[in-house]
């Protein structure tokens, strides 16, 4: 269906609904595609297209096409992350990805394992939480950062499953996990040296919530722990420490107890 018969009658509501719809089951479409779907001339189609990127609903793929944007994907994963972390956290990946040229990640605890967003240096949009967007907690500094502040309970099952050795660094040891873990605990900064992928490192600092809860942290990979790390670190404690302002709001964060 196309033409101005089509859209006659039909109220803005009603148009950008349609388009948004055509999104429900996460594909991809050209700008053909969502018009005829959503039944709308093309020229409609481009200029609601246009404004619904322009508020981060929908997303350009590299090849042009449009996908459902941060905010819509999260509608049907409320209970991985909360609706203010998943808001806030692309825009502090976007700007951390940019400064460090580091590959960017923020994380929360699903069970025991990681869910996580990440941003790519380059042009490539941040990814979404998903079924399929999982880490292993336990090699991992997004991981650590979010287990040295999670109930004992929690890091006890963990080890339980089995410390699995992904390269020949990964701590499989439960006393020195237990170290990496209070260490994180008294720095709030989780460090992995190759322990997930061989040649990758990792930093990754904690995100406080409202009541000083860790909600979330915010981990950056890179090639060696050298002393060039001083900037990153830089970087990463002002992207975790403003995230943990927005999100505490006007509460202020208190100081998790060690131990």
């Amino acid at each position: 269906m196309a033409g101005n018969s089509v859209e006659s009658g039909r109220s803005v509501t009603s148009k950008i609904t349609s388009i948004l719809l055509t999104f429900t089951e996460g594909s991809e479409h050209s700008l053909t595609e969502i018009a005829r779907l959503a039944g709308l001339p093309i020229s409609t189609a481009h200029r609601l297209a246009s404004e619904l990127t322009s508020w981060r609903m929908l997303e350009r793929t590299e090849h042009g096409r449009y996908r459902a944007g941060l905010p819509l994907r999260m509608i049907g994963t409320r209970g991985t992350c909360p609706s203010s972390i998943a808001e806030r956290a692309p825009y502090v990946l976007e700007d951390l990805a940019a400064a460090t040229r580091c590959r960017a990640r923020l994380g929360v605890l699903q069970e025991l394992d990681v869910a996580y967003i990440e941003k790519q240096p380059g042009l490539r949009p941040v990814t979404a939480f998903s079924p399929a967007a999982t880490l292993p907690a336990h090699p991992t500094a997004l991981g650590r950062a979010l287990l040295a502040f999670a109930p004992t309970g929690v890091v006890e099952m963990t080890i339980m499953r089995g410390l699995r050795q992904y390269t020949r660094h990964t701590v499989t040891s439960p006393d020195r996990f237990r170290r990496a873990l209070a260490v994180t605990r008294l720095t709030r900064v989780a460090v992995t040296r190759c322990e997930l992928e061989a040649g990758t490192c990792g930093v990754a600092m904690p995100v406080f919530g409202a009541g000083g809860e860790v909600v979330a942290a915010i981990e950056l990979t890179v090639r060696d722990l050298g002393a060039d790390l001083q900037p990153v670190m830089a970087a990463l404690q002002i992207a975790s420490r403003s995230l943990s302002r927005e999100l505490a709001g006007s509460v202020p964060v208190a100081t998790p107890a060690a131990g």
